[in-house]
């Protein structure tokens, strides 16, 4: 019994990790509209999209709309840039970034369970 029980627990475990870490791994990457604007959905644990592309030195407008009232969600940082923006629930925030240095920058809630991927070209 004790063997189905660990089973069960590291099963869970493993759906866990895969959701928070691993499951925006091979989804592609969301470009910027003409006016430089992407919308992302902050909603049962992921950022969608959660890769987005740019080129280095083009200005980006991301709009957040934050629809999941975990306290987790409540800020989103780039980690590298030295970007963080409170986000309200039901409301659309702004966060405005011009990359100046090509790379792959993360950006996560506060706990780094909601992750995503900001590539600079």
């Amino acid at each position: 019994m004790s063997i189905l029980i660990n089973g069960a627990g590291l099963a869970l475990m493993a759906l866990i990790v895969w959701w928070f870490w691993l499951s925006s791994k091979g989804r592609p990457a969301k470009r910027a509209e003409q006016d430089g604007t992407i919308d992302i959905v902050v909603a049962d644990g992921v950022y969608e999209p959660s890769v987005i592309e740019t080129n280095t030195g083009d200005t980006l407008t991301l709009r957040f709309d934050r629809r999941d009232p975990s306290p987790c969600a409540e800020q989103v940082i780039f980690h590298k840039l030295d970007v963080s923006e409170t986000l309200p629930v039901g409301e659309k925030t702004t966060v405005t970034l011009t990359p100046a240095t090509p790379g792959t920058y993360r950006f996560t809630c506060q706990m780094q369970m909601y992750q995503g991927t900001l590539i600079v070209h």
